[in-house]
């Protein structure tokens, strides 16, 4: 799944500034689709400004390839929506967004000279509840489709409007927080109960705001005890369910690059769908990028790796409570250096989680790229924080359930700059010189010189530079957050 993540630090040739607009949106659909070899891209209408005339635009524009690829059979557009429990002067997007479906139906009609939904699935994100699924799911089969049925006078809508299809929709809950992530079957189920038996149903665990939250690890558990659940409910209620995660390229948020696309496939087996977000796309060989995707199509979806839970969650509440307590303590520098990291897409993000669930401590951090963004670029990588709360044992229990582990501290540590230790918590630092020596991590020492200027320029409030001294960085690790 081609996503519009901006975590990319180089812009592709279709772009002429520094910034997505909509149009470029509707040509990166198609350059996924026809030369990347994506399945399926994500249309994002959640905290940004998105093309509701998508499916007339790809279809008018590029006739030629979706004549030969159905959109909505071979290659596939799933909206992501706002969840109006969370984003409440977003919610009236939602309603609008669920009207659209209707439209692009009519469009894929005449297209193809026959009944195809381009549009048939929507990612509800920030679910926490069967509820919200229901809710989404209900209005648009009362409200959207519904509305054929009643009548202005005399005159029924669907004699005057049309017919309004597809006649219902699925719709993929996107879970993000760790009580919603360890609780998946129990979220799902009623929805899958709900009017008969379902086909199948896709379920999206989120990788990012996890770790932002409680650290890299803790998604990295959360993501392999949700996924064995989803596997005993499939085979307990005997539907197809299929999990999506959602990878980035940075160690902290995935390590989904096509360097470690392999790794990945290995430790997450049992995902069917996984996310291709801007940085995969964009700032590697293009050569590069298509093999990737071709080794991640040509992978079968396996059965989830057996975890022992009870140690995994013991694990996470340790481990995140002193990444929780890290964070704060460096939060006006994240805070601080974000304000410089180069914008990708004209976005309008809505609050991260971190912010939100602790704001009565008054934290605020940006979402979860801008995040990696502002500590990479103070030579702090994300992945080191909470590190000294883990003991051998725990080291033993994360090479064995969690063997890209040591994968990921291997990519993210060159980048660590032994200068940034005075912004550092007290007693991480020595961890993580020792980690880096036990390793044998050699620093990358041209990102160390960047990071060097753009801390000492930061301290002395000298601040016209640092975006380009930023991005620089951000090119040599080929990813911006």
């Amino acid at each position: 799944m081609s996503t519009q993540h901006p975590d990319n630090v180089k812009m592709p040739f279709f772009v002429d500034s520094q910034l997505f607009d909509t149009e470029d949106e509707i040509k990166e659909a198609y350059y996924a689709f026809a030369y990347l070899g994506c399945e399926e891209q994500m249309w994002d209408s959640e905290g940004k400004e998105a093309d509701t005339f998508v499916v007339k635009k790809l279809l008018s524009k590029y006739e030629s390839y979706f004549q030969k690829k159905v959109l909505g059979e071979d290659v596939f557009l799933t909206i992501r929506v706002p969840n109006p429990r969370i984003e409440k002067n977003e919610g009236k997007v939602l309603l609008e967004t669920l009207e659209s479906i209707p439209k692009h139906y009519d469009v894929a009609q005449v297209f193809y000279g026959k009944n195809i939904a381009p549009i048939f699935e929507v990612i509800l994100p920030m679910t926490t509840s069967a509820e919200e699924i229901i809710s989404v799911d209900e209005y648009y089969k009362k409200f959207v489709v519904g509305k054929e049925q009643k009548c202005i006078g005399n005159t029924c809508i669907k004699e005057w409007i049309g017919e309004f299809n597809p006649k219902e929709i699925n719709v993929i809950p996107l879970l993000e927080d760790e009580k919603s992530i360890m609780n998946i079957d129990e979220i799902v189920k009623p929805y899958l109960q709900k009017d008969g038996k379902k086909e199948y149903q896709r379920i999206f665990l989120a990788y990012s705001d996890p770790a932002e939250n409680y650290g890299f690890i803790s998604a990295a558990l959360m993501n392999k005890i949700a996924l064995e659940k989803i596997d005993k409910l499939s085979e307990k209620m005997s539907i197809d369910l299929y999990p999506i995660i959602g990878f980035g390229s940075v160690p902290f948020r995935g390590n989904f690059n096509p360097k470690r696309v392999k790794d990945c496939l290995q430790e997450f087996q049992s995902v069917q769908t996984y996310t291709v977000q801007s940085s995969f796309k964009y700032d590697h060989e293009r050569d590069d990028v298509t093999k990737a995707i071709d080794k991640i199509r040509a992978t079968r979806k396996g059965k989830a790796k057996q975890i022992d839970d009870k140690k995994a969650k013991e694990l996470i509440a340790k481990y995140s409570d002193e990444y929780q307590r890290q964070v704060e303590h460096i939060a006006d520098l994240i805070n601080g250096l974000n304000k410089f990291v180069p914008a990708r897409r004209k976005r309008a993000l809505h609050i991260g989680l971190f912010g939100y669930s602790r704001k009565t401590r008054g934290i605020k951090l940006p979402r979860a790229i801008n995040f990696c963004a502002a500590l990479y670029s103070a030579g702090i990588p994300p992945e080191i924080l909470g590190l000294n709360s883990l003991h051998s044992k725990d080291y033993d229990f994360l090479y064995d359930c969690f063997p890209k582990f040591e994968t990921d501290l291997k990519d993210a540590l060159p980048y660590f700059n032994e200068n940034s230790e005075k912004f550092l918590p007290k007693g991480l630092f020595n961890t993580v010189k020792e980690k880096i020596k036990e390793l044998d991590i050699g620093i990358n020492e041209k990102h160390k010189q960047i990071t060097d200027e753009i801390l000492e320029n930061y301290s002395k409030n000298r601040n016209e530079t640092l975006t380009e001294d930023i991005t620089r960085a951000a090119v040599l690790r080929k990813f911006l957050g």
